[in-house]
């Protein structure tokens, strides 16, 4: 008689990048037999999937990991494994740090978990070095609304940005074969999946590592075919202009189950820092870049990633850094106030900007953006727009779901007034603009 498998509870921490490497950690531990909780303390196992990509991703981590040693304690846990980031990055150290932990495991070694839960032995730290780079072929379990999937195109970053840990915890640039994402993609359609997000360290730089011609526009070719599949969003693009080209651009503009729709992770706009950071890309080619775009593809949204407070940046330079989004107008962006990491070049420059400039810096730049935002919603109010209902919504409104201009979990929702079956597609009337969400009501639910 086959004995039972133990209860397992994996808690994900981080960007959706890692949120993957959950989801095929469960799908290996389910495959192998082992019931799924997301109550720890009925789990014998609960694994902590940790981010450490900056100070404060890493303090979530050890407060997280704290957290579930108490059921080591009081619930059924014997045993607690913290995989991911965390322990790639800082090594055997965490032994003497978290000796309640009993395995740690790296971003290359998480796909062995399902073997290493049964086997016993005084080896607490598995690293290898290259992060694992899954295919069509390994199991995945979802854990995204039920029509939304992200869909990692790649693993790791060869570029060296002088303030970014990627390289050093996840490794070089490897790209998954278009046969293997596009294969993927129709396993996710058939499960009833929707909407693919695409995410890499750099979306852009898909496939240059395989020197066979293998591009994200060949890619993106290969997933338009795919039946079933409605939006196909991009994130994490590289603004390396030569990698924009016309055929691609025209691609997004006129595939229709494309959105109109980029993340470009600029970081800043003043070429001295851009130079501090490693970036690769002057300021006057990110515009000239943003310019092209906007011509190519019009009403496209466009999201970015900036820094502020970066070791040297100066009044003048912050002031130019605002000025550029005062005129660009993001539809989306996000800000972080610089954080100086272990192991990082950056950590090692001069004139570092105080903490309490930082934390003006940012305060000011969200409070521009919020301004931009409001503006863009309020341009849409009184406009009849598609949306994808996703769950509850407010106590208002009945309904929440997302217009193609807003990516999962880090663009605003439209809440809905009106009645449709979850995950469906409806015509709304956009009613009222706040700086980050929109109001609607439904119209009719669409084929």
């Amino acid at each position: 008689m086959r004995a039972m498998k133990e209860t397992v509870c994996l808690i994900s921490l981080g960007c959706p990048k890692n949120l993957v490497d959950s989801e095929v950690t469960l799908g290996l531990l389910s495959k192998e037999g082992h019931p799924l909780t997301t109550d720890p303390s009925r789990a014998e196992v609960i694994i902590v999937n940790t981010c450490s990509f900056i100070k404060d991703a890493t303090q979530e981590a050890i407060e997280t990991i704290l957290q579930y040693i108490r059921f080591k304690r009081e619930g059924r846990c014997r045993l607690l494994i913290v995989s991911g980031c965390l322990p790639q990055r800082y090594g055997k150290v965490l032994e003497k740090e978290l000796p309640e932990v009993d395995l740690f495991i790296g971003t290359g070694s998480f796909q062995k978990i399902p073997q290493l839960i049964s086997r016993e032995g005084k080896r607490k730290s598995y690293l290898s070095g290259r992060t694992f780079l899954y295919n069509d072929k390994t199991p995945r379990i979802l854990s995204t609304p039920p029509l939304t999937a992200y869909l990692k195109i790649a693993e790791g970053c060869s570029r060296t940005c002088t303030f970014c840990t990627v390289p050093r915890i996840r490794g070089p640039y490897r790209s998954r074969t278009i046969h293997s994402i596009v294969k993927e993609a129709e396993r996710l359609a058939v499960q009833g999946v929707k909407e693919l997000v695409l995410i890499a360290q750099d979306t852009t730089t898909y496939g240059e590592d395989l020197r066979d011609g293998t591009s994200l526009e060949r890619l993106l070719k290969g997933l338009v075919r795919v039946e079933g599949l409605r939006w196909i969003r991009i994130l994490y693009a590289y603004p390396k202009p030569v990698r924009f080209t016309k055929t691609l651009l025209q691609l997004i503009g006129q595939e229709e189950k494309v959105c109109s729709y980029l993340d470009l992770p600029i970081q800043h706009i003043d070429d001295a820092i851009l130079r501090r950071m490693g970036r690769r890309s002057k300021g006057r080619e990110i515009l000239d870049l943003i310019r092209k775009i906007r011509a190519s593809v019009p009403g496209i949204a466009l999201r970015t990633s900036l820094i502020v407070g970066f070791p040297g940046e100066s009044e003048r330079q912050f002031k130019t850094l605002l000025h550029f989004v005062e005129e660009t107008r993001f539809d989306h962006l996000g800000a972080f106030k610089y954080s100086p990491e272990e192991g990082t070049p950056a950590i090692r420059l001069s004139n570092p900007v105080p903490e309490e400039v930082k934390e003006e810096r940012l305060r000011t730049l969200m409070e521009v953006q919020k301004r931009i935002s409001h503006d863009a919603y309020q341009q849409l109010v009184g406009k009849k727009m598609e949306v994808l209902v996703e769950g509850a919504g407010s106590r208002k409104t009945t309904l929440r779901g997302r217009i193609q201009t807003q990516a999962p979990e880090i663009d605003g929702n439209v809440f809905l007034k009106g009645t449709a079956p979850l995950g469906s597609w409806v015509e709304a009337r956009m009613t009222r603009a706040l700086p980050y969400d929109l109001f609607g009501e439904i119209q009719k639910i669409l084929p």
